[in-house]
């Protein structure tokens, strides 16, 4: 697996501000309605894939209640790029030292998806990084409630994905999300797992038109 996700990486053009996804690929009426706090602001996350020997895992984390956006979410290790970072490895491989304190010396860059906007307006950056095992997680309790791992064999079958919808600013929402025991994979980080998914299956994610999205569960 570890060949085969380096191999398709390397060959992944990453699509840029002109062809970039987000949140707003289900709910394209929404586009330009909405109140968005930090709009173009750029951002990167890590998606970092364990290279178990057992079967490679992604690492995910679930923000803390008291942040002011995305809180209890779980996400990516990730932020808003600084000043003094280099280019968006750069500003993900620093949030992810910062917040879990895996250090970048552990972390392989395989390449990048592509550019995603999220409904706040960031426009993020995701990272695709091999981790090597071994690491003890230091988590920052401010940003950080926990770190988990769930494998990436369950990430990239179908038969887990779905599309979810919400009332938001008074207009209904959809957004996928990948549901995994007492954790819920949604928003911007199940879109970024939809297109890793279609980049190492070659399969396009579930469509809205290709399910009763009505009859889903509407999260409060």
């Amino acid at each position: 697996m570890r060949d085969f996700i380096l191999k398709t990486m390397a060959g992944h053009e990453p699509a840029g501000i002109d062809m970039r996804r987000g949140d707003f690929d289900l709910n394209p009426s929404l586009k330009g309605k909405v109140t968005r706090k930090y709009t173009g602001r750029a951002a990167s996350v890590l998606v970092p894939l364990v290279d178990r020997a057992d079967d490679m895992t992604v690492l995910l984390t679930r923000r803390t209640e008291h942040l002011p956006d995305h809180a209890g979410q779980v996400a990516f290790p990730g932020g808003a790029r600084e000043a003094g970072d280099k280019n968006a490895i750069d500003t993900a491989l620093r949030e992810t030292e910062e917040e879990i304190g895996i250090g970048r010396e552990l972390v392989h860059i395989a390449g990048a998806l592509d550019l995603y906007e999220t409904s706040t307006g960031y426009h993020v950056a995701p990272i695709v990084g091999l981790v090597t095992p071994g690491f003890e997680l230091a988590i920052d309790p401010h940003e950080v409630a926990e770190a988990f791992e769930v494998p990436l064999n369950f990430l990239l079958d179908p038969e887990n994905h779905r599309i979810h919808s919400r009332v938001w600013l008074g207009r209904r929402r959809y957004f996928y999300a990948i549901p995994y025991g007492e954790h819920y994979i949604w928003g911007a980080t199940a879109g970024m797992l939809m297109n890793l998914y279609e980049l190492l299956t070659g399969n396009k994610p579930v469509r809205l038109d290709a399910v009763n999205a009505e009859a889903e569960a509407v999260r409060p």
